[in-house]
């Protein structure tokens, strides 16, 4: 025990009491930041919306509407897919596709650009998809 004042015993914390204690804390801070707090946009919010225009969604890869936590897909010329951006596993969200495949940014679940099916976990279930048409040049939710 040290003391800072008289009469006021201080308890001496070691170098692994310390280093033990900042390790839980951002171990705690990691898991909130992926503790699936986010939620999918409800279809009726976003019916009738443009995401994206089609000239900005590359074929075979897509980008993220950050704004509604959707992505949006081209796996083949000329057909859109639009997903929630909101991994399965804990709620992270995903990355733009590449190579038709969607990748979620926390820890590294998979999903078809094509179908939403999880294609390598820790996620199982598959992305939430929303029906999506185009009009003109932008892709609307249906």
């Amino acid at each position: 025990m040290t003391s800072t004042e008289p009469g006021i015993a201080m308890p001496e914390i070691g170098r692994r009491e310390a280093l033990g204690a900042a390790g839980v804390a951002a171990c705690g801070l990691a898991l909130a930041g992926c503790s699936g707090g986010a939620k999918a946009e409800p279809v009726q919010s976003i019916k009738g919306k443009v995401l994206a225009k089609t000239a900005d969604v590359p074929v075979g890869g897509g980008i993220v509407v950050q704004q509604y936590k959707i992505v949006v897909t081209q796996p083949a010329k000329g057909v859109f897919k639009a997903y929630s951006a909101v991994c399965t596993h804990k709620g992270c969200a995903v990355g733009s596709p590449k190579e038709n495949v969607i990748t979620c940014n926390c820890h590294g679940s998979q999903f078809a650009a094509d179908s939403g099916k999880a294609l390598k976990g820790p996620a199982t279930t598959p992305l939430m998809a929303y029906q999506v048409k185009v009009v003109g040049d932008g892709v609307v939710v249906a």
